[in-house]
């Protein structure tokens, strides 16, 4: 298996990568080929087994009255988790797990 998979986009196009997020127990998809609906693009060094993928990746969803934060960085097959994250592997770098689709 790979650690990261390409996407396509809604009408069939490739659109970019994801990977599995351990700390959110969930993908996050990096735009590589074109913006995403905020108009960031990641620079991707196309090694689907050991991905690095630049800028960092921030996620973050309304949570009550917060909001859930995961800042990570992807580098080598490694994902660092940066101070800003609000979940349980803040701080942390862990090896990024197989993706599947």
């Amino acid at each position: 298996m790979a650690k990261a998979l390409r996407v396509k986009n809604r009408h069939g196009g490739w659109h970019g990568w994801k990977i599995w997020c351990p700390a959110c127990h969930s993908h996050h998809v990096f735009s590589t080929e074109e913006p995403n609906e905020a108009g960031a693009r990641w620079w991707f060094n196309g090694d689907a087994e050991r991905p690095t993928f630049r800028p960092s990746m921030l996620e973050w969803e309304a949570e009550g009255e917060g909001r859930r934060v995961c800042h990570s960085s992807v580098r080598e097959g490694k994902i660092r988790f940066h101070a800003d994250s609000t979940h349980g592997l803040a701080g942390q770098t862990v090896e990024l797990p197989d993706v599947s689709s």
